[in-house]
């Protein structure tokens, strides 16, 4: 487990990114988006347990033209809402750039063939949605993405399989969101959505006063299957 060096796409800059390689040749790549808190402990977590799932995991700090090397807990009410106010000045159009370029670090990292997919949490989940419209890459999954029923315009973009957990009771996506969602979404070829009755946004995070244990290991279940299925 270590901190990488990414170039960006327009080779004006570079970023950090944390990397978690599993114990032998990874079977695929996959790409941990943040959630507003940076990639803190809980994003790095994420990233061990994919490694030990056999593939490399890597997660670009996506605030780095804001403040690089952020890491807030959302349970700490001060450090929420500095990470609202980061996510005010975030250019989710340049982040999505930056996933790209960590895309194409992972495929370099790979070798000729080598899959690579996506996974992001609130925040996360809304640049997964777009990653999968915008980028090339081979699978990815949405956790609780925020405004993803303001993005359906992009939906025929996306060619490869996604998968989206949306939870019932999410205070950031309410009920109407929920059900454009479902209704631009369920009869599309690639992406399929599962629903989390009485579940709130935030409820698969790592550790932590939001996780709802019970709910996150079956959403990690499935991601992990998904995974399996399509970078494999």
């Amino acid at each position: 487990m270590t901190d990488v060096t990414i170039e960006t796409l327009d080779h004006t800059g570079s970023f950090n990114a944390y990397r978690a390689d599993p114990a032998g040749a990874p079977t695929a790549a996959i790409i941990v988006i943040q959630e507003i808190f940076g990639v803190n402990p809980g994003i790095r977590s994420k990233c061990d347990r994919l490694a030990e799932q056999g593939y490399l995991a890597i997660a670009p700090d996506l605030f780095w033209r804001i403040e690089p090397g952020v890491q807030l807990d959302p349970d700490v009410t001060p450090e929420f809402d500095r990470a609202l106010a980061l996510m005010g000045q975030f250019d989710q159009d340049k982040g999505v750039a930056d996933i790209e370029a960590t895309i194409r670090f992972a495929r370099g990292e790979l070798g000729a063939g080598g899959k690579v997919g996506a996974v992001g949490y609130c925040l996360g989940g809304r640049l997964a949605f777009m990653t999968a419209a915008r980028t090339d890459v081979d699978a990815s999954v949405g956790y609780y993405g925020v405004g993803i029923d303001g993005l359906l315009g992009e939906k025929h973009a996306i060619a490869h399989p996604m998968l989206l957990h949306v939870p019932e009771e999410d205070h950031f996506v309410d009920k109407a969101a929920q059900r454009r969602m479902h209704e631009g979404l369920d009869d599309h070829p690639k992406v399929t959505i599962f629903d989390y009755p009485g579940e709130d946004h935030g409820f698969a995070t790592e550790f932590g006063e939001r996780r709802a244990d019970e709910a996150a290991k079956l959403a990690d279940e499935r991601t992990e299957k998904f995974f399996a299925a399509n970078l494999n």
